[in-house]
C-alpha cells in the first residue's frame, strides 16, 4: 500500500486529507495522471511531490509502503 497525502486546496477538491493505493510501485507521473483522470483536478499536474519526505519528480517511483505528498503552488499576497 501507498499513502498519498494532500494538502491545501488538492484536499478541499478531493475531500480527502489521505489516500491509500493498493499498489506495489508507481511512477510518479502514472500517479498524477491517475488522480487527474479519478478526480478532475488538474492541478496534480503543477504540484510539488515528496516521496518519504524528499522531493521528488515525475519519473521517480514509489514503492508499497512509501507516503506520497502532493504540495499545491501557493500564491502570496
Amino acid at each position: 500500500m501507498i499513502k498519498v497525502l494532500l494538502f491545501a486546496t488538492l484536499q478541499e477538491k478531493v475531500g480527502a486529507s489521505e489516500l491509500s493505493l493498493e499498489e506495489n510501485a508507481i511512477k510518479i507521473s502514472d500517479l498524477k495522471n491517475r488522480l487527474i483522470e479519478e478526480y478532475d483536478v488538474q492541478e496534480f499536474s503543477n504540484c510539488l511531490v515528496a516521496i518519504n519526505e524528499e522531493y521528488a519528480g515525475d519519473n521517480d517511483i514509489a514503492e508499497s509502503g512509501d507516503t506520497i505528498a502532493f504540495i499545491p503552488p501557493v500564491s502570496g499576497g
